[in-house]
């Protein structure tokens, strides 16, 4: 009885000892570099509303005009 116990445990802890699995995961370190954007997005929406808003300054240096015209005679 005490040598079926023995070989009893003795598979137990085989059987254990086999499904023990160890991973190991090796990380190369990782380079980062630096990212130079230009971007001329400005540019153009500034143009766009320079065109937009000239009439609004053209109106806007006609009366100007006229005031001063009127304030000189």
């Amino acid at each position: 009885m005490k040598n079926l116990l023995t070989a009893g445990l003795c598979l137990t802890l085989a059987m254990l000892w086999g499904c023990q699995t160890s991973h190991r995961v090796e990380v190369a370190p990782v380079e980062v570099k630096p990212i130079h954007i230009t971007i001329d997005v400005n540019v153009k929406v500034d143009k766009e509303l320079d065109d937009f808003f000239s009439d609004i300054d053209d109106a806007g240096a006609d009366s100007a005009a006229t005031t001063e015209d009127t304030n000189a005679q």
